[in-house]
């Protein structure tokens, strides 16, 4: 474990090296898998970061509107049946989705196909909704912040961490929390990571061994 810190370490080091760019970029890290079946083994789940990489912009399908989050009611959802423009509009608008129960079915009837492949259809995990008081949306809002979603659509992971201007520290953090969490998934531990890599939005990846 502290083998991987000092390498992340050196690996954020020689990539702060590079041309300074206009804009704060994105740190992304890569978990490259082995020995690992994506359609008998999916992983479809969340975990926290140590430290918020972003404001998510978030959208609940609420039986009213409320001041915490923009919201869409089921008088709405008329507009939207008739029109996949506007759905696929709002999806890309959208980084994360929540809704609340009582609403969930009409949701998936007039929004799943949009929702669905894109990874954004409210979960039950992090998403459903029971109580929708400004103090329980708020503290939703709050975790939806600072959770990353690991999904397995392919033998590589590859997943925003943090940004340029954040401390090694807080990065290697997140990615230590990315990789614990796998590491626990994963039907075989570790014996299942080939390497992971790392970079920024305009780097090339460095690659890190898992020993």
């Amino acid at each position: 474990m502290v083998e991987l810190k000092e390498e992340l370490k050196k690996a954020l080091t020689e990539l702060r090296k590079n041309k300074e760019r206009k804009f704060n970029e994105t740190v992304d890290l890569i978990v490259n898998l082995q020995k690992f079946d994506v359609k008998r083994n999916s992983i479809n789940i969340f975990t926290s970061f140590p430290f918020k990489v972003k404001d998510k912009r978030i959208c609940g399908f609420l039986e009213e509107k409320n001041s915490k989050i923009d919201t869409v009611t089921p008088e709405q959802f008329k507009k939207y049946a008739t029109n996949k423009k506007e759905v696929k509009k709002l999806v890309s608008k959208y980084d994360f989705f929540v809704a609340q129960a009582s609403v969930m079915p009409k949701v998936a009837t007039t929004f799943g196909r949009a929702l669905g492949p894109t990874g954004k259809m409210p979960s039950p995990q992090l998403g459903i909704l029971m109580d929708i008081s400004d103090n329980a949306v708020e503290d939703l809002r709050k975790k939806i912040n600072t959770s990353v979603k690991i999904r397995t659509k392919e033998a590589s992971i590859k997943l925003a961490v943090g940004k340029k201007d954040m401390k090694d520290e807080e990065l290697i953090e997140n990615i230590m929390a990315i990789y614990n969490t796998l590491v626990k998934e994963l039907p075989r531990d570790k014996e299942n990571i080939k390497n992971v890599e790392i970079k920024f939005t305009m780097t090339k990846p460095i690659k890190i061994a898992i020993r």
